[in-house]
C-alpha cells in the first residue's frame, strides 16, 4: 500500500455530519506517517470537512494503483490540530509544496480499518 500512496496525487476524503449528511472532497496533501497507523492530512480549504469532523470525527478515503487493479478503503478517527510541533511540521510541508497554501489545520487520522475495494472475491473484506 505504501507504494500506492506514492503514485496517487489526489485522494477523495469522505466525512459525514452528526446527522449523516455526507461530504467528499479532493485532497492533495495526505501523508502516511512512519508508525503505519496514522495519516496526516493538511487542511487548506476544508470548511465542511472541518465542521463535519468536529461533529463526527470519523473519515474514510480510498487509494488505488493506476498501474494495477489494487485498491483499498481506509477508515479512521480524526483529531484536528492547529498548534504544536506536529502542526508546525505540517505547515512546513505544505509551504514546501506551495508557499501560498494556508495550512489551516493538521488532521491526524488514526487508522481503524482497511478494506479491499478491488473488484473480485476480496472486495469489501477487511485486510
Amino acid at each position: 500500500m505504501k507504494s500506492i500512496f506514492e503514485s496517487v496525487a489526489i485522494y477523495s476524503l469522505a466525512t459525514a455530519s452528526a446527522d449523516g449528511v455526507p461530504n467528499v472532497v479532493p485532497i492533495g496533501m495526505l501523508i502516511p506517517q512512519p508508525d503505519g497507523e496514522t495519516i496526516w492530512i493538511v487542511d487548506n480549504f476544508m470548511n465542511k470537512t472541518i465542521s463535519n469532523l468536529k461533529e463526527n470525527p470519523k473519515a474514510a478515503f480510498y487509494i488505488w494503483d493506476p498501474k494495477t487493479p489494487d485498491s483499498y478503503q481506509i477508515k479512521g478517527t480524526v483529531t484536528v490540530e492547529n498548534s504544536g510541533a506536529d502542526y508546525e511540521k505540517a505547515v512546513k510541508l505544505a509551504h514546501e509544496r506551495r508557499e501560498t497554501l494556508p495550512a489551516k489545520n493538521l488532521l491526524k487520522m488514526k487508522i481503524t480499518d482497511i478494506y479491499y475495494v478491488t473488484p473480485g472475491p476480496k472486495a469489501g473484506k477487511k485486510v
